[in-house]
């Protein structure tokens, strides 16, 4: 059961990403180009939701889907050039294939059958970052 709520929300998820066109390449170009407004818009508006989300868990102590305590660790705070060399990284990625790892589901979904070679470097990356991480500085 929890498997199908799971599935569904990834539905939903992808849905919300097809409509809002946040999967669309030609929205990551205008976006990246500084020429329209519309996926910083998106972006803005997750981040607000994600923060006053994290606020409500931590304030009301809610649980999850299975009952458990949701507990949110406070992160150690991070070098600057840390965020800068993985944020370029990352910006670097998104800009070749105009799309960040969230919406290559959906494209896939969406028939988009080139993003197989990226979601496929994806969990290839995530997954020598399993066997690196302990040697990778944080």
């Amino acid at each position: 059961m929890k498997d199908a709520r799971l599935l569904f929300a990834g539905i939903m998820f992808g849905i919300v990403l097809t409509r809002s066109e946040a999967i669309s390449w030609f929205r990551i170009q205008e976006m990246f180009r500084f020429q329209s407004f519309h996926m910083y818009g998106i972006i803005s508006l997750a981040v607000i939701i994600g923060g006053l989300s994290i606020q409500g868990i931590k304030r009301y102590q809610l649980k999850d889907i299975d009952g458990h305590d949701i507990i949110i660790e406070n992160q150690e705070y991070r070098t600057f050039h840390q965020y800068i060399i993985g944020g370029f990284i990352f910006g670097i990625g998104w800009a070749f294939t105009g799309a960040c790892p969230g919406p290559l589901y959906a494209l896939v979904g969406n028939g988009v059958w080139v993003v197989i070679v990226p979601l496929l470097m994806a969990v290839i990356g995530a997954f020598f970052y399993g066997i690196l991480r302990e040697k990778l500085p944080h």
